[in-house]
């Protein structure tokens, strides 16, 4: 690749859940806009809910995985989405598994680059091929610049206290990440087992230390601090791909469509949470009846909760009658990208879990944006919304981490009211930090850096 405009191949081995194999491939599509090709390694029951967002066939081949089954799992599961987190740990079990796959793929199709995040041995496969490892992250880097901390070292044979995980690392930089109770046990989930007799801090730690780059789906004008941090602790290149925002504005087709065109516009709330978040059932009872006490038109999609086969088993009592006409709890999965229904005109209001993908697709919809994190970069990612960018705001929680109907109502409202100062404020600033990322240069400007960035790794200027 010594032409400065040659063209390289990339691997893409995303962890096996929605949330990362999306936003690797969202990057494959701007790589593949200029002419790269993408060989993008996935499960098999992925392929088809992908296959629509690969904008660019002829250039990003999807490479289908068999996933081993483990015991503990059920037959069949292939992503994060198909279990509850606890066994999760079984599935990153399951994924390294298929190591022997991934090195035929990368001996046979021989490309420049590898792209990983939680494979931590993809370097150690790559190496010998002459091929670059590249640690790329789409989850916030305030969490990632925890997980470096430079003196504790959250292992499974070291106990950490609650008390000491509460705490920032030194040199932390943001007095925001206050861990309560729930969030610092969250946290204890990085000295659990993620995989076969290995943590998730030490997967984490060694994915990083090992490659011979590590990228962050992130811009420096949002967190880069976090990430300054992060080059300060790895000792190694960091690069940034920018938000990597959908490459597309498809409309809202199907009965969507049709049910949303019913209302004003900017009069409805739509709510999703995610596919890997299962509420309990009190919770995603309170959740549902807070959303029937705005008395707006509402969009909701969650997943059954624990313990329930479907959605209609586990609403409130009376809930599906007096909500008629105006409002619609959805377990399945959602089609449609996640921009064409924010993009809808009657829908005001995105309430979501503030996983990393729905916060960069928030912070580019018109939508206002109401917070209620649950895993712990959730909560990190929100704290940069709602306290230091000011854009969103959150749902006030209790020590335990349960949220009330009335809490999740009154956040609604707060920015949905037009007479809201609340809603003023958050509405205007969102506006301001939507117009800069959604600006065409501004994008590209991030994947053309980027470009840059991977020539001069694979000519040894970086690394």
């Amino acid at each position: 690749m010594g032409d400065a405009e040659a063209k390289f191949h990339v691997a893409m081995f995303p962890w096996l859940a929605m949330g990362h194999l999306t936003p690797y491939l969202h990057l494959s599509n701007h790589l593949a806009s200029r002419g790269h090709c993408i060989s993008f390694l996935l499960p098999r029951k992925a392929h088809s809910r992908l296959q629509q967002l690969n904008r660019y066939p002829d250039h990003i081949t999807f490479r289908t995985l068999d996933i081993p089954h483990v015991h503990g799992l059920p037959q069949g599961t292939e992503t994060a989405s198909d279990v509850p987190l606890p066994q999760h740990h079984l599935l990153a079990e399951a994924m390294d598994l298929t190591r022997d796959q991934v090195e035929s793929i990368l001996n046979s199709t021989k490309p420049d680059f590898v792209f990983f995040d939680f494979a931590d041995w993809l370097p150690q496969v790559a190496r010998p091929l002459g091929i670059k490892s590249v640690c790329y992250q789409v989850i916030t880097p305030a969490a990632l610049a925890i997980f470096l901390d430079p003196v504790r070292r959250f292992t499974k044979d070291r106990a950490v206290t609650p008390e000491e995980l509460r705490q920032p690392p030194p040199g932390y930089p943001s007095s925001k990440a206050v861990f309560r109770d729930y969030e610092a046990w969250k946290l204890s989930l990085m000295v659990d087992q993620f995989g076969n007799n290995v943590t998730f801090y030490e997967r984490y730690r060694s994915a990083v230390i090992e490659s011979d780059a590590m990228a962050i789906r992130t811009c420096q004008e949002t967190e880069g601090k976090f990430c300054d941090y992060i080059a300060s602790q790895c000792q190694k290149p960091v690069f940034l791909t920018g938000p990597i925002l959908p490459e597309y504005n498809a409309a809202l087709e199907g009965r969507w469509r049709k049910w949303l065109d019913r209302f004003d516009d900017k009069s409805a709330v739509f709510c999703s949470f995610g596919s890997q978040n299962i509420l309990e059932k009190n919770q995603f009872q309170e959740a549902v009846l807070g959303f029937e006490l705005t008395g707006l038109p509402f969009l909701v999609s969650l997943k059954p909760p624990v313990g329930c086969a479907t959605i209609e088993e586990a609403l409130p009592e009376g809930f599906e009658e007096r909500v008629k006409g105006r409002g619609i709890v959805y377990g399945g999965w959602f089609e449609q990208p996640l921009q064409s229904i924010l993009n809808h005109p009657s829908v005001g209001c995105f309430v979501h879990h503030c996983g990393f993908g729905s916060m960069w697709e928030s912070l580019a919809s018109d939508c206002q944006i109401v917070l209620v994190p649950d895993h712990f970069d959730q909560i990190l990612s929100s704290n940069l919304l709602a306290e230091e960018l000011k854009v969103a705001v959150q749902v006030e929680r209790e020590e335990n981490g349960w949220f009330s109907k009335e809490c999740l109502c009154n956040a609604i409202k707060s920015v949905m009211d037009e007479k809201s100062e609340v809603g003023s404020v958050v509405k205007k600033n969102h506006a301001e930090w939507r117009d800069r990322l959604t600006c065409p240069t501004f994008m590209s400007g991030y994947v053309d850096r980027f470009i840059q960035n991977l020539r001069d790794l694979a000519t040894s200027k970086v690394g």
